[in-house]
């Protein structure tokens, strides 16, 4: 298979739908700043998101890929058909029930997430108000992950890819167009989420059809099928939404600091998700189709020469990712985000956070290729059980740094949950590969060893560089945005410029990406 050639498809297509997250983002930062409402409208959206890693792309999809492969590799159209419908069926009526009941116990929410927040009522409220409008939300992204489920599983991939694009567009729509109608105008960035997860799911569904595979929704919680997802998706639930649960916890802490502290933490979220949106998700998607066909045919070397291809692909480009981010965290935030409303205090405060994220940057994109390869095995309980041990350790991690920060009133203690975070990513990361190693499924080999110590040279240069021409360019938030955005280019490329000749110096060459190569995969034939 293509695997190359496919995780390029997937990123072409989440690079534009992050070009045109950042444009959403650029845009909520100027018209609404890192205020009240803006951090309400985080922890609004927050909830359901990570309730979409489960009924969406994250459990679900890991537990649905497997069958559906094995389902595929057997021949039987008939019973793969018969096996979407009734999938189908049973997670809209999931979805719908947990929306139902998401509306009507948001104020209970609400309150649950602020908990830390102090006597802050009217915060309260517009969280509920909030929640009430974008839980419906889950419903239209879980069909759309349905669809985009199917579509990577017959190798195509990037149509789902492209889909986030129009939930960037929904958004920057509601801001544009709704928010004069609201008393609140932070309220449209809620209905701008609702229309985007309607939007998606009308754009994929109609490829089913086209593909033959089109479900009808029927429900019967005894079928086969059905049962063998919710089983291996139910451990999957903590695994796959390790990052997520991290946010959560670090947005109920963040309600304890100033009252920006949740807006802060959202937008380097967003700096930070850019690498692993883009190449980690990408890279892990393709990936897991793979290895689900390589386990269904015992093909136990081509299993692990596609593990040490994701590791070496991920390594190449986490690692300069993480270092090069933190080195231009200021100028970058204040190229993307410092117009309007949004303050030079809050270029600063994102981009510390920024710097602390960027630290678990290898280990979250490491984590892409690590979970597929048990996921891949329909082996969902040592996930399960690490991500326990990762979200306790995140837990801990953040009491332990952020509770001398606060007490002392510490004005930049927000970094601390992001550094716990990225703590404990790396925790999680270490702990996956470390089970992988034990089973003998999977072991590092030198040429790995190598090829990682080889990039971190190339990305200390790159730092180095970095350090020098960062003073060059002065006060962003004094320049007009396009020689904000000219001084930003430069320092990108520059960056990217050391990296890559240094790279060739230190021995990195396009053959260590050379795609595994293993048994024939009937599925391979049906690329995009």
């Amino acid at each position: 298979m293509k695997l190359l050639r496919s995780s390029l498809v997937f990123s072409f297509f989440t690079l534009l739908s992050r070009l045109a997250g950042f444009a959403r983002d650029a845009l909520q930062a100027s018209l609404f700043g890192a205020g009240p409402a803006v951090s309400a409208f985080v922890v609004a959206y927050r909830i359901p998101n990570y309730l979409r890693r489960i009924f969406a792309e994250g459990s679900f999809a890991s537990a649905f890929v497997p069958v559906l492969s094995e389902l595929r590799q057997k021949g039987d159209q008939k019973a793969l058909q018969d096996f979407l419908d009734h999938i189908a069926g049973a997670l809209l009526a999931a979805v719908v029930v947990v929306t139902g009941l998401g509306m009507l116990l948001s104020p209970l929410l609400a309150r649950l997430f602020l908990i830390l927040a102090g006597d802050h009522g009217a915060q309260t409220e517009l969280v509920a108000d909030m929640l009430r409008i974008t839980f419906p939300y889950l419903t239209f992204i879980s069909m759309t992950a349905l669809a985009g489920s199917v579509l990577n599983s017959f190798r195509h991939f990037g149509l789902p890819a492209f889909a986030p694009v129009l939930h960037n567009l929904s958004v920057i729509f509601a801001m544009l167009v709704l928010a004069r109608y609201f008393a609140v105008p932070e309220k449209a960035l809620a209905f701008g989420v609702v229309i985007a997860g309607a939007a998606q799911m009308l754009l994929l569904w109609p490829a089913m059809r086209r593909l033959g595979v089109m479900p009808r929704f029927r429900f019967n919680r005894q079928h086969e099928g059905v049962k063998r997802v919710f089983k291996l998706m139910l451990p999957t639930i903590f695994s796959s939404s390790v990052a997520q649960i991290n946010l959560l916890v670090g947005t109920i802490f963040a309600a304890a600091l100033a009252v920006q502290a949740q807006s802060w933490l959202y937008y380097s979220d967003r700096l930070v998700e850019f690498p692993l949106g883009l190449f980690g998700v990408a890279i892990g998607t393709v990936i897991l189709p793979h290895l689900s066909a390589r386990f269904a045919d015992t093909d136990h070397a081509g299993f692990a020469a596609a593990m040490n291809w994701g590791l070496r692909a991920v390594l190449l480009i986490a690692i300069p990712a993480a270092v090069g981010l933190a080195s231009v965290a200021e100028p970058l935030t204040a190229t993307l985000f410092g117009y309007g409303k949004f303050k030079a205090e809050d270029v600063q405060m994102t981009a510390i956070s920024v710097q602390m994220m960027c630290l678990g940057i290898p280990a979250f994109m490491a984590s892409k290729v690590l979970l597929p390869a048990f996921y891949a095995r329909q082996d969902t309980r040592t996930p399960m059980r690490i991500a326990v041990h990762t979200v306790i350790a995140n837990v801990v991690l953040t009491i332990l740094i952020v509770t001398p920060l606060w007490k002392l009133g510490v004005p930049r203690a927000h970094a601390g949950i992001a550094c716990a975070t990225a703590m404990a990513g790396t925790l999680n990361a270490w702990w996956l590969y470390r089970n992988l190693r034990q089973q003998g499924l999977y072991i590092a080999g030198t040429d790995l060893h190598r090829f990682a110590l080889k990039a971190m040279l190339a990305a200390v240069a790159m730092a180095i560089a970095l350090h020098v021409l960062r003073p060059l360019v002065g006060d962003l938030m004094a320049l007009h945005w396009s020689n904000r955005l000219l001084a930003c280019l430069c320092l990108v490329a520059a960056g990217a410029l050391v990296f890559t000749l240094c790279g060739l110096a230190f021995g990195i060459r396009a053959r260590d990406l050379r795609e595994p190569v293993s048994k024939a995969d009937p599925a391979t034939r049906v690329e995009q």
